[in-house]
């Protein structure tokens, strides 16, 4: 009995001590060296790759956000202010309770086929919108024109990025809205188009959150 004991006793004085060991190892002592890792090679990945204007932390380049109207009464939805340039609709094209506004870091596709009835309303009515937002005095946009990231989500909801295609719609319209020309819109888009990841991988695109730090720099001067 007393053998049992002391076996037992042994037993789950090595579990213990395996515990403690592991505990130390794997909660403790590799986090901290991964972090250190981290922080020292790629500091602005491991913080969530912020991006900061006039000293502030604004947002994330790899989560979207809206540029909405203040709500008016009655609304569920706010309206896009059309000074800036507009992200891709979010989860649901600003209609799913999930995640209207990207304020709630959650994500997901609509999961609707292409002959999904809602998800063709959807798209008709949010190619309406572009085409009626976008479109100046002797400048109307055809439906035609329209690019597909301009009327569907992505697949997480929150893509920070749009086409240079749906950028380059929304030129004129930034333009007219805050008094600039033109031309010098069109040349921040440019300068805020990134190319395909090393040189083939993905498509080329344009950070909104970026363009429109850019741009309120424009304004400002």
């Amino acid at each position: 009995m007393n053998a049992s004991l002391k076996n037992s006793a042994r037993l789950f004085g090595a579990g213990l001590r395996a515990l403690l060991v592991l505990t130390l190892v794997c909660g403790v002592i590799y986090p901290l060296a991964v972090t250190g890792l981290a922080q020292g090679l790629m500091p602005g990945h491991a913080n969530g790759s912020e991006i900061t204007a006039n000293g502030k932390v604004v947002g994330s380049e790899l989560i979207g956000q809206r540029y909405d109207l203040p709500l008016k009464k009655g609304q569920e939805t706010p309206d896009p202010d059309l000074k800036w340039f507009q992200p891709r609709p979010s989860n649901g094209l600003g209609t799913n309770s999930v995640n209207t506004q990207y304020k709630l870091l959650l994500s997901g596709a609509t999961n609707r086929s292409g002959d999904n009835e809602e998800l063709i309303d959807w798209v008709t009515n949010a190619k309406a919108a572009v085409v009626k937002d976008n479109s100046v005095p002797g400048h109307p946009i055809t439906p035609s024109q329209v690019p597909a990231d301009a009327v569907t989500s992505s697949g997480s909801g929150l893509d920070p990025d749009i086409s240079p295609a749906y950028a380059q719609l929304q030129v004129r319209r930034v333009a007219e809205r805050n008094h600039l020309d033109t031309a010098q819109v069109e040349k921040l888009v440019e300068q805020h188009t990134d190319g395909r990841i090393l040189g083939f991988v993905g498509e080329p695109r344009v950070n909104v959150l970026q363009l429109n730090i850019g741009l309120k720099a424009l304004v400002d001067q």
